[in-house]
């Protein structure tokens, strides 16, 4: 018997690309949770200072942005 539980072997599959949004003209890193349908993006470059580390979590919609390179 052991004191911590064993953990199940499951594989999350990540995917990662890049993408634009016209309205803001903000370039994004993405990381895509295919299980769950959501997506992490963090801005590529800054805008501002105060909205530096700005890091997003939405529900993936491939029709809010422009989709530009998987990798």
């Amino acid at each position: 018997m052991s004191a911590v539980p064993s953990l199940k072997n499951e594989i999350n599959s990540v995917s990662r690309f890049l993408d634009w949004c016209k309205y803001k003209n903000v370039f994004y890193n993405n990381l895509y949770l295919e299980e769950y349908d959501w997506v992490i993006k963090m801005p590529l470059i800054p805008q501002d200072k105060n909205n530096r580390d700005k890091i997003k979590f939405k529900k993936f919609d491939l029709t809010s942005y422009v989709y530009l390179l998987s990798y």
